[in-house]
This record gives C-alpha cells, structure tokens and sequence, in this order.
C-alpha cells in the first residue's frame, strides 16, 4: 500500500494541533491537511473541565472550539486514529489503523499525559485523574453518586476541581504536601489567600501531607497518610501534575530535554520537516534568550501558531510572549504571567475589596513574574517589564 502524501500531518487535536493548521491555512499553505488525534471527542476547550462544565453549568456543547463547518473551509481531514510511528528520516507515519501517511512537513502536538501519583495504588483504575473531556464525565458522573471526596494535589487543577465538587455538595478534604496550596511557585503570602478562598468554600484542608498508599475500600477508596490518620472518601481525585507525551518523538530519535522536545523559536525540532508546539515542546523563547517548559492552554495556541505559520512558510513566525495562564477556585480569579525561573523575593501589594498582586523580583530586582487578582491594570502592566 503506497502511504497517502499530505503537505501538513498534525499529530494531536488540542489547542497547538488546531492552532497550527489555523495558521498554515491563514499563512497560504497550500495542499492536503491532516490531523490525527486519538481522542474521540472533536477539539473542546479544557480549561472548563475543572470548573464550570464540571459544576454543571456549561454543557458540551459550550466547549467545541470549532466553528460550525470550519473543518470544510479550512479543507481539513480529522483522522480518529492513532500514530505509532514515525520515521523522519522517510518522512512519514505508521497508523494504529495499519495504514501511515508520507508528510512534507509534520506537527507533533501530542501535549501531556496525567502523572499518577507514584506510590502503591496511585495508578489504580478508582483513581480519577482530570486531563480530557472522557475524564471530566466520569469524575461529573461519580460525583453525583458521592457524599465525600479527597482531591490530591493543590496546584491549580487540584484547587479549581475542588472547589467545584465542593459547589456540587460534596465534603472535600484537599490534600499536599505543601504547607499551603502554591506555595513553592507562588509565595506564602499567595498561598495564605489561596488557602483562605477553599476554607471559604468549606473545603478541609491537609497541608504537609505524605500520601503513602492509595486502595480501594469497599465503595470507597482508602489513602494512607505518613504519620497521619487514614482518609477515606467517596471518591479521589488525583491532581500531581503532567508529563509530556514525547514517546512518538523519542522512538524516533528527536533531540530531547527532560523528555520534552527540543524546538528553536519556529518550533523546528532536531529533524528537517518535523515541529513541535504546546505541552511536549521544549522551546526557545526569543523574549526570555533561552527555552522554556510550559504547560499553559494560551502558549500552546500561541506556540501551534508559530509551527503552522513555519510549516506554510514563514521565516519570520518565532515564540516571544511570556508564558502564562488563569485561573479560577470558586469566585476568584488569578492571573499569573513568568519566566518560569523561579525568584529571589515576591513583593505582594494589597489592593482594595480583596484585590492583589504578587511581583516577582530575581536577585537583580528585575521583574520575572507576576500574579493578580482582580489588578488587571497591573497584570497588563507585566507584560511591558517581562517583554
């Protein structure tokens, strides 16, 4: 079987995959378009996942990021399959389907994969984990047939699902191994206002928690805690951060750090033909002089963009916004913009009615970050001094 040639194979259907053949079509790229995405459902948004569809106030319908007949004007084939090969060095894809695709140019944009909690039971299927719209239906439908839950994890996903289950009229405990959520990332201060809006929502604390073990218990599931008493919940929801999904660039021999790939700031890997943008890319920044790791919905839409515009043909398409994400735990909203290099002092300045924000200083006093809530003056104000 001769492999169907197209001129741009994006492997990946979240926001860098769709992003990335939005900017080859708007860039003039020309010729057969495929995207080949494991997931069942059609690109959706996933912020929402942990916070409004989760509670019930959005619905599916609320999350497709596609506009009603747009895979048709963009003249776009959505392949359901998944790649399990790729040789660059042919250019060209092996399909789980057992067919494959020669490509001129290649998008990988595979993202992350929920990491399981690395203890005896942390992968076990009573789990749940919160990544794709499938897993956010299954945490929705076990809710509704719980009293408690125990949320692992106090990073952003963590405290927004949280929140949600508790405005769903659960008991929540949420547990980490910090001494407040954000802490280590955000600062004390940032953690204390953090660590006030969940108690606020009702939601039990546990800081300078060590989960030991993870087990089914009956209806529920058992977590063994380091020096601490047992906690069984209804439910548990892990939230322990992402890894990249780079197995497909690995096999493959792309130049890898830290098992993300290595991009320049046109999101061009190691290998003639083939780019990468969003969760799985390691790439240079222009702004920042280095390359950076990160794992924001906005800079995986912004990082596809630069590899859709490279790919059509553009030399000018590079990555320079700084990276940077929002979020919301019950009624308040944070927004937070860095580098990524972590910082030497964090300036907070208090605002009215509750507002605030964190500047972020390295040992020089230059600006790396910054974190608000309701201070969009300031937040806008960041952009200017992180550029």
């Amino acid at each position: 079987m001769t492999d169907e040639v197209v001129d741009l194979l994006v492997i990946g259907g979240g926001p860098a995959g769709l992003s990335a053949v939005r900017a080859y079509r708007e860039e003039g790229g020309k010729g057969r378009v495929v995207v080949v995405c494991a997931d069942p459902d059609a690109p959706y948004d996933r912020p929402p996942l942990s916070k409004d569809f989760l509670r019930g106030d959005s619905s599916e319908e609320d999350l497709g990021l596609l506009d009603e007949g747009e895979l048709s004007r963009l003249e776009v084939t959505w392949a359901r399959d998944r790649v399990t090969g790729i040789d660059v060095g042919a250019r060209r894809v092996d399909t789980r389907d057992g067919s494959g695709f020669a490509y001129r140019s290649c998008v990988l944009a595979t993202g992350s994969n929920p990491a399981d909690l690395p203890v005896p039971g942390g992968d076990d299927s009573a789990v749940l984990r919160l990544r794709t719209l499938e897993d956010s239906r299954r945490l929705k439908q076990a809710a509704y047939g719980a009293k408690t839950a125990a949320v692992i994890g106090s990073g952003f996903i963590g405290c927004e699902a949280a929140a949600s289950l508790r405005r769903l009229g659960l008991e929540v405990i949420l547990l980490t191994d910090e001494s407040s959520p954000q802490a280590r990332r955000l600062g004390d201060e940032a953690g204390a206002r953090i660590t006030g809006w969940l108690r606020d929502e009702g939601i039990g604390l546990m800081v300078d928690a060590d989960v030991t073990a993870i087990e089914s218990a009956g209806t529920g599931v058992r977590i063994a805690l380091d020096g601490q008493d047992d906690i069984t919940a209804d439910l548990v929801l892990t939230a322990v951060g992402v890894h990249p999904a780079s197995d497909l660039a690995a096999a493959a021999g792309l130049d890898l750090h830290e098992g993300r790939i290595v991009v320049d700031t046109h999101m061009q890997t190691s290998a003639p033909g083939v780019l990468a943008a969003g969760d799985v890319a390691y790439a240079f920044n222009t702004a920042a002089g280095r390359a950076l790791a990160v794992e924001h919905w906005f800079d995986a839409e912004t990082m596809g963009k630069v590899a859709g515009k490279t790919a059509a043909g553009s030399p000018d398409a590079q990555w320079s916004d700084p990276p940077g994400f929002w979020s919301q735990i019950g009624d308040h909203w944070l927004k937070y913009a860095a580098w990524g290099d972590g910082y030497q002092e964090a300036l907070f300045e208090e605002g009215d009615d509750g507002a605030f924000t964190v500047w972020y200083q390295d040992e020089n006093g230059t600006c790396v970050g910054v974190l608000t809530h309701q201070a969009d003056e300031n937040y806008e104000k960041a952009f200017g001094l992180l550029s």
